[in-house]
């Protein structure tokens, strides 16, 4: 698509700059991090507080507010109240913090409403929007005004893919009933939970608002837009990364490195085991909208830093046939008819909350389903049907954009 074939969208967070009043009255605090920035990528906080809005307060989430965070971390100082050196405002760190503690956060901070503007990547594991349903029941228990300042989906919004996640595996890669791949904005997602899982936490429903992006369409990615790419977070720089994210990050689960610690995250991922075989196997599924190249990498950090693995890029040859979700159930199957005795699943570490030392392929997926089937020599494929396309899996009443 040629730049001047790209759609122009006005963000939420571009119409509350443009008009104050659409965020209520009151003090403000702002979710948001580096990817919370104008069209033309001026920073929001600042920008608002020229228009005279008033902010009192920042919130960031994992990666922290300038998004230097690796996976599981935030920028969290010692101090107890760090300040942005942007805007003289206070930052309060979210991650990992809910229930009570979250609660008396927002008391102590004194704002009326909390604005969100995060740029989620569409994907259920993707912890932005956990964040947005914390705050969100916190807004709901102590009668702070809950705002979102909504954005594109960037992987599109006619598309869902994988399961519900079943309660009993709920942790901070998610938390409600939501498919893997969702087809939502983060707009449509917080009144869906709003109506339901926020009812249920809080026992009334937050004092919702959403800033619709203006101009965005439901068949619109994130390249076919004229909005720019900021990466939302440190492993996900560019929109290929993140076409091919809701997938691969369930390599996340598995002795394979998914890339991390290379310029291609989640686009490439290998293991020392894996030999000349994986690339044609692959190959020969058919899988559409997909070319899979046979490649060798040393990961930089994380797993299996500093060895030499050989693996797969993922190429994305067409953006409407390809299927991450059931791409990547497809190749873990095949790792497993492969490599037998080398293949494995991770436990979680400890560091996502819920984890409790559960495989983390069953947090990432929702349920025990997935490995339980690949495990047996099944055809998995079954599980990747969404329960319904976008809206009806959530109500058609949440949709926002046709």
């Amino acid at each position: 698509m040629s730049t001047d074939d790209r759609v122009p969208v006005a963000t939420g967070i571009a119409r509350l700059h443009a008009s104050p009043g659409l965020a209520g009255p009151g003090r403000l605090g702002l979710v948001t991090n580096h990817t919370g920035v104008l069209p033309d990528l001026r920073p929001a906080a600042p920008a608002l507080l020229e228009t005279g809005a008033r902010l009192v307060a920042l919130f960031g989430p994992e990666h922290g507010l300038h998004g230097t965070g690796q996976a599981g971390e935030s920028e969290a100082s010692h101090a107890a109240s760090p300040t942005d050196p942007a805007t003289g405002l206070p930052v309060h760190d979210t991650y990992r913090c809910s229930g009570e503690l979250l609660d008396k956060l927002l008391i102590d901070s004194g704002v009326d409403a909390l604005v969100y503007d995060l740029q989620d990547i569409g994907a259920r594991f993707y912890t932005y929007v956990w964040t947005m349903f914390d705050l969100m029941v916190s807004a709901a228990r102590t009668g702070v005004r809950f705002v979102v300042a909504d954005r594109p989906n960037p992987l599109g919004g006619l598309v869902s893919e994988g399961p519900l996640l079943d309660p009993a595996w709920a942790s901070f890669v998610g938390r409600a009933a939501v498919p893997v791949r969702h087809g939502l904005t983060c707009g449509e997602l917080a009144r869906y939970l709003n109506a339901s899982a926020v009812c249920e936490a809080a026992g009334r429903p937050a004092d919702l608002t959403v800033i619709e992006a203006v101009g965005w369409q439901r068949a619109l990615h994130a390249e076919a837009t004229a909005l720019p790419w900021v990466a939302p977070s440190p492993n996900i720089p560019t929109p290929a990364t993140a076409a091919v994210y809701p997938g691969t990050c369930l390599f996340e689960g598995t002795n394979l490195s998914e890339g991390r610690g290379t310029t291609q995250p989640f686009e490439i991922v290998g293991a020392p085991y894996i030999d000349a075989r994986f690339a044609p196997a692959l190959a020969e599924l058919g899988l559409p909208g997909v070319y899979f190249r046979d490649l060798r990498f040393v990961p930089t950090f994380h797993k299996h830093a500093g060895q030499l693995l050989r693996g797969v890029q993922l190429h994305v040859t067409d953006r409407e046939a390809f299927a991450p979700v059931r791409t990547a159930v497809a190749m873990l199957r095949t790792l497993r008819r492969l490599y037998p005795d080398r293949f494995a699943w991770r436990a979680a570490d400890g560091g996502v909350e819920g984890s409790e030392r559960r495989p983390f392929i069953d947090l990432l997926w929702g349920s025990d389903r997935l490995r339980r089937a690949v495990d047996a020599g099944d055809d998995p494929s079954a599980l990747c049907e969404p329960p319904a396309p976008p809206g009806r899996w959530a109500g058609e009443d949440v949709l926002l954009y046709p």
